[in-house]
């Protein structure tokens, strides 16, 4: 327990000196509250079931921090510490290969939180945003959501050669689910076409489950979408076991 929670500080302390994730991960989902607050305010929309923009980006760009870890820091991370032989040498430690894997789940899960809380003080500061969910469910949606993003995280480092290898494909699988699943943008601004795409998008239903239990609609509704989140858990999880690569 004690190198869990020595390894955990060491690796937030890490993550916060790497320019790229602290940026992607604290200060992009604000700067979007920025700009698109400036450009369409809060009030509330029809469209958004009497919401206004800004109160259904919360969840959004929450969902957008946790693709971020999963699709991108995860895999990038991994592969460059395999790379640099960081992986190695951990193995070679009396620590079990189990307390890395925790160490980086919980470091991902603080700077989810965190960056979750600056984007809410922001948002309400400026615009009142609305929370009407259970925090408790709310924490585990996030949990469940930033594991099964992890798991794709993690295969991508497994099969990728090194960090560039994993930079690009994580690039090439978010970039199309930041602007299809409802976390870059309001799914209502979707024609119908790619509406029904995104069904198709592991980041949707990220999306869906934050939106509604955000908001405080009951918990049954989303079975579904905890369902497929634990289904990608599951099949990604079990594949990056199989295929991950220490050296």
């Amino acid at each position: 327990m004690r190198g869990l929670k020595e390894l955990t500080k060491t690796s937030i302390k890490l993550y916060i000196r790497e320019p790229i994730a602290t940026f992607f991960t604290l200060a992009f989902p604000t700067m979007l509250i920025l700009i698109f607050g400036a450009m369409y305010g809060n009030d509330p929309s029809p469209i958004f079931g009497g919401l206004g923009s800004m109160d259904v980006s919360m969840p959004a760009y929450s969902a957008l921090i946790l693709g971020t870890i999963g699709l991108l820091s995860v895999p990038i991370t991994t592969a460059g510490y395999r790379e640099q032989g960081v992986l190695r040498r951990f193995r070679a430690t009396p620590m079990r290969p189990l307390t890395y894997i925790a160490s980086d789940l919980l470091t991902n899960l603080a700077m989810t939180i965190l960056g979750m809380t600056l984007l809410v003080i922001v948002g309400w500061l400026l615009y009142r945003v609305q929370f009407d969910g259970n925090i408790l469910l709310l924490l585990f949606a996030v949990i469940l959501s930033g594991l099964a993003m992890s798991s794709m995280g993690y295969l991508i480092a497994s099969i990728a050669s090194g960090a560039r290898v994993a930079q690009v494909i994580g690039m090439v699988i978010f970039y199309p689910m930041m602007f299809l699943s409802g976390a870059g943008m309001p799914i209502e601004f979707l024609p119908p076409s790619l509406q029904r795409v995104s069904d198709f998008l592991p980041l949707t239903y990220v999306a869906r489950l934050l939106r509604g239990l955000w908001f405080g609609e009951p918990f049954a509704d989303h079975l579904f979408e905890v369902a497929v989140l634990a289904g990608i858990l599951i099949v990604f999880g079990a594949a990056a076991a199989r295929y991950f690569r220490w050296e």
